[in-house]
C-alpha cells in the first residue's frame, strides 16, 4: 500500500462522513481526496476513474459554493441549502443516463490505449464496470450538490460495485474504504431524511411527485 493510497483513503472517509452530516467542510476535504485519487488511478490503469477525479475537483468547488449560497426560500436555519427529494422526471432521467453513459463511456475507455498509446500504455481494466461507477458517481455528485436525498441511494450502489472492483484490481485498502463508505452512506441517507422531516415551515421544500 502506497502513501497516496493511505492518505487517499483517510481523506475520502473524512469527506464522506462530513457529507453525511451535511457539513460544508466536506467539500474542501473532498478536493484533497480527489487529487490523491487521480494519481492512484493513473498508476493502476483505471482511466475512467482517473478522469472522473477532474470532474470531482470542479464539482467540489461548485458544491462548496452552492451549499453556502442557497437561493431565496432554499435556506435552512443555518442559512445553508436545505435537503430535498428528487422529482419523478429526475429519477427517470437518472436511470436512462446511467444506461446510455455506461455503454458510451465503456466503449471509449476500451479504446483509449489504441488512440493514445503514448499516454495510456496499457488497456483500461474493466472499462464497462469502471464506466458504470463513473457515470453513477457523476449523477450522485450532481444530486449531492443540490442536496437531494436520493444521492445517497446512488452512492450506495457505487460503493458496493467499486469495493469489488478495487479488490479484484489489488488496491485492497481502497476496497475496504468503499465497504466502510457503504455504512457511512446508510447513515447519511437516514440523517438527511431526518433533517428533511425536521423542517416545520409551510414553505419548506416539498417532496417531488
Amino acid at each position: 500500500m502506497s502513501y497516496i493510497e493511505f492518505f487517499g483513503v483517510l481523506t475520502g472517509l473524512a469527506a464522506t462522513w462530513l457529507s453525511a452530516k451535511a457539513r460544508i467542510s466536506s467539500w474542501p476535504m473532498g478536493i484533497v481526496n480527489v487529487t490523491l485519487s487521480f494519481i492512484l488511478y493513473y498508476q493502476v490503469q483505471l482511466y475512467p476513474d482517473m478522469l472522473l477525479q477532474v470532474f470531482f475537483f470542479i464539482t467540489n468547488v461548485v458544491g462548496w459554493w452552492r451549499w453556502s449560497h442557497p437561493r431565496e426560500g432554499e435556506a435552512d436555519t443555518k442559512k445553508e441549502l436545505k435537503v430535498s427529494y428528487m422529482n419523478r422526471r429526475d429519477r427517470i432521467l437518472t436511470v436512462s443516463a446511467t444506461l446510455a453513459g455506461t455503454l458510451l463511456l465503456g466503449n471509449f475507455a476500451a479504446r483509449l490505449h489504441e488512440w493514445l498509446p503514448g499516454l495510456f500504455s496499457a488497456p483500461s481494466a474493466y472499462p464497462f464496470v469502471d464506466s458504470f461507477i463513473m457515470v453513477l458517481s457523476i449523477l450522485a455528485t450532481f444530486y449531492m450538490i443540490q442536496k437531494k436525498i436520493e444521492c445517497w441511494v446512488i452512492w450506495l450502489l457505487v460503493d458496493l460495485v467499486a469495493a469489488v472492483l478495487y479488490y479484484v484490481k489489488g488496491i485492497k485498502f481502497y476496497s475496504l474504504e468503499y465497504f466502510i463508505f457503504s455504512g457511512i452512506v446508510a447513515f447519511g441517507l437516514l440523517h438527511w431524511i431526518k433533517e428533511y422531516r425536521s423542517y416545520r415551515s409551510p414553505f419548506s421544500i416539498q417532496q417531488g411527485d
